[in-house]
């Protein structure tokens, strides 16, 4: 990220976060307040500023670290899950191997190194990245070309991967997603909606209209008092719909792991991160990652309508000692230096104890009717 010494690639940034600041709030002055959801959009994925469409914000240049770029053991895991699965199948050839949000390519690159202990596992496999980003694919492309020996096939949305079977990643995927957010007021639920306040010129939140489609808001959580703020990802729901009907037509299954919460609830999880610190989410639109915690239940609930086998969500940390995580850990350890064993059991608790990510993040898996998909068949 820039800094006053950077020059010119600092003044671009600047420039970056004050056109989409500035372009949000003459919207507004024009239409009126903004959903959370149109604001999370523009300020993520807006073609020119976006904060995915302009910078590559991953490892410690960037504003957060993901689990592949902890360890190589990450996507290890997921690799030996995905060719498993695939010879549960019944090893169709070609099987395609898909990625949401892939990142720097780390995940996948990972994944298929160590699915090469599958024979044919490998060669059956036609790799599709689906990404936003012109930046991060350029380097996802540049890393799985290089490591995998595979150019992998781009795709900016999952509808625009061919039907077939199919093993899935989606990895801190779901986070990224734009949210609704609903507040309840003395009068009922009403959307929430971000205006500009008139005397410093700061985004602020505001409560909308009143919710018209009951259907919106769980039963259970109605009559909740006020002040309470629901969230849902309208997107997220469109993807797994999508997912479960290639699944249930045409094999295969798929892992989500993500931080998030089980079960229907109340309470605002919107975050903004900046350089690896929390940051105000209306504060430099464009220059600060947005995310939401996932709601798996609101995902398993929608996946099991659509006729798929669902399992989960269980802990990440339990889901990757049951793979094997920790023995793979203690055997990248032998022939490592005193300062590499350090490294590899940090990362290993780093993503499976209680009070790191093992239990925050978790995995859902959906597969198609009938099909066998570790742990859960273990």
């Amino acid at each position: 990220m820039g800094n006053p010494s950077d020059g010119g690639e600092a003044k671009k940034g600047v420039d970056a976060v004050t056109s989409l600041g500035d372009g949000l709030k003459q919207q507004i002055a024009r239409h009126g307040p903004i959903s959370v959801h149109d604001y999370m959009q523009m300020a993520l994925a807006g073609p020119e500023h976006g904060y995915y469409m302009r910078q590559d914000p991953f490892g410690k240049e960037g504003d957060f670290t993901t689990a592949p770029e902890m360890t190589q053991m990450f996507g290890e895991m997921l690799g030996l899950w995905g060719a498993l699965c695939w010879k549960t199948m019944g090893a169709p050839d070609p099987v395609q191997v898909v990625e949401l949000g892939p990142g720097r390519g780390t995940l996948m690159s990972d994944a298929m190194r160590a699915g090469e202990i599958m024979p044919g596992f490998v060669d059956a496999a036609q790799i599709y990245m689906v990404e936003i980003s012109p930046a991060l694919r350029a380097i996802q492309r540049k890393t799985v070309a290089g490591n995998v020996g595979q150019v992998p096939a781009m795709r900016e949305k999952i509808e625009d991967v061919p039907a077939g079977p199919m093993v899935l990643f989606a990895n801190e995927f779901f986070d990224a997603l734009p949210i609704r957010q609903f507040v309840k007021t003395e009068g009922g639920w009403c959307e929430r909606m971000i205006d500009v306040e008139p005397e410093s010129g700061a985004f602020v939140f505001v409560p909308g209209a009143p919710v018209s489609d009951r259907t919106v808001i769980p039963d259970d959580l109605l009559d909740v008092p006020p002040g309470a703020i629901f969230e849902d990802c309208p997107r997220a729901l469109e993807i797994v719909r999508d997912i479960a009907a290639r699944l249930k037509h045409h094999g295969g299954a798929a892992l989500f792991i993500d931080y998030g919460h089980g079960e229907f609830a109340i309470g605002e999880t919107l975050q903004g991160v900046k350089d690896h610190r929390y940051h105000d989410v209306l504060i430099d639109p464009g220059s600060v990652d947005l995310t939401a915690h996932v709601n798996f239940a609101a995902l398993a609930q929608c996946a099991r309508e659509q006729g798929v086998d669902v399992h989960g969500p269980v802990p990440q940390g339990a889901f990757l000692a049951r793979l094997g995580m920790g023995e793979r850990a203690e055997m990248l350890a032998q022939n490592a230096s005193a300062a590499q064993v350090g490294e590899i059991r940090s990362a290993y608790h780093r993503l499976t104890d209680g009070d790191e990510m093992g239990v925050l993040f978790k995995v859902l898996c959906l597969a198609a009717p009938g099909l066998a998909v570790a742990p859960w068949s273990q």
